[in-house]
């Protein structure tokens, strides 16, 4: 597969810079929102079905397992047919997931929508991160990211909160109907605003041949990996802290729900931040070293949560603040990663960055497998799980990404 200049290109005439940001961020915030939302109302919604801890996990671990094995389907046939149609089709089957999910009377049937949901969530966060690489040369679309995943974190920060006055409110239905609400928000947007940002859709996209070929050049190439790497295992510390905080905060720490949902929007708050950190350091220090600090920060929040763990510390407080550095971290890895693991295929991008998400979620669906195993009513699971992932993506960091982290080469 021949990789083209990396020449950034302008926005589509009718579309802002500013816009695409605003469209992105509403597109990359479906996954924390959907996500984040519902926390809060983990417990209750576990209670109220009757459910047992491993099936109340599985309406987190399906939703991403179906979020990225959706994006090998997706990224193709967005090269194939442009990124608006998936979009679109994508957002709008998102929107009816979710009401699905309000209207579940039964934890199979929230497990299956929560599963449509995930596949279609993977329309628009694979569209987006394919949108990036379309209109931006990898080195800016660093930058372009970052200020998208500012949004993000934004929508993060509001996420848990409201789900918290939602549920405690209206019980845990009316968080599902609020994604409704968010997707239909993101739909109406793409369908008046964005215009199509593939300049010439692949029509071999889609052959067999062609799409194994792709894969294995994409697979092959030692960027990918190394940015591949880094997404996969600073996401996994936080999906590890996603899946098992509202359990050990609320449960095991004697969390308000309230006081939890707090929690996950100063979180956010350190992930804006670390996005914003980002484009400062990327502007001084390039990818690299900003990643290699990033790395650093991420080992030091993992490593005090897992020695506070193993010296019995039950103080809430002793978690929830050395997970803010890994928080930061992740705002640094983010962009960086997931703009670089795309950078060298401008006219794959859509099967780059499925393949990239594919991985991602994979990882994640296993570990919430293991959690939905392992909560053992302590703190353990949590604390361990972010550390043994923050150190991997330390190593990835100081290894992978200067060895091989230069998204502009073929």
């Amino acid at each position: 597969m021949s990789v083209p200049s990396s020449s950034a290109q302008r926005p589509p005439a009718g579309i802002s810079p500013a816009l695409v940001v605003a469209l992105l961020a509403l597109l990359l915030g479906l996954q924390p929102i959907t996500t984040d939302l519902y926390l809060p109302a983990l417990p209750a919604l576990q209670a109220q079905l009757h459910a047992p801890m491993a099936q109340t996990q599985l309406t987190l671990t399906a939703l991403l397992l179906a979020f990225g094995c959706s994006q090998l389907v997706w990224g193709p046939l967005s090269d194939r047919w442009g990124r608006r149609p998936i979009l679109l089709l994508g957002l709008a089957a998102y929107v009816l997931a979710a009401l699905g999910c309000a209207l579940a009377q039964s934890m199979e049937a929230l497990v299956f929508w929560r599963t449509v949901q995930g596949a279609a969530m993977g329309a628009g966060v694979m569209g987006a991160r394919a949108v990036v690489r379309d209109l931006y040369a990898p080195v800016q679309g660093a930058q372009a990211m970052s200020r998208a995943l500012t949004g993000l974190g934004v929508i993060a920060c509001l996420s848990p909160p409201l789900g918290g006055l939602l549920a405690a409110s209206l019980g845990w239905r009316a968080t599902m109907a609020a994604l409704a609400c968010f997707g239909a928000v993101a739909l109406c947007m793409m369908w008046l605003r964005f215009e199509e940002s593939l300049a010439r859709p692949n029509p071999q996209a889609l052959h067999p041949a062609h799409l194994l070929r792709t894969w294995g050049q994409i697979l092959r190439h030692p960027t990918f990996l190394a940015f591949s790497a880094t997404t996969t295992c600073t996401y996994a510390g936080l999906f590890t802290y996603l899946a098992a905080s509202s359990f050990t905060f609320i449960q095991v720490l004697g969390w308000s729900p309230t006081q939890y949902g707090l929690l996950l929007s100063c979180n956010a708050l350190l992930y804006v931040s670390g996005t914003v950190l980002c484009r400062r350091l990327l502007a001084r220090w390039g990818v690299r070293r900003s990643m290699a600090l990033a790395g650093a920060l991420s080992a030091t929040g993992g490593t005090l949560m897992g020695v506070f763990a193993l010296a019995g510390v039950n103080n809430g407080w002793a978690y929830a603040l050395p997970f803010w550095l890994f928080q930061m971290a992740h705002g640094i890895h983010m962009p960086c990663s997931q703009s670089g693991s795309v950078g060298p295929f401008p006219h794959a991008a859509g099967t780059a960055a499925a393949l990239n998400g594919f991985v991602m979620m994979l990882v994640a669906f296993g570990i919430g497998h293991w959690l939905g195993q392992r909560m053992d009513g302590t703190v353990l699971p949590l604390a361990l799980g972010v550390w043994f992932w923050s150190l991997c993506v330390a190593v990835a960091a100081w290894t992978l990404v200067q060895k091989f982290g230069d998204p502009a080469k073929p």
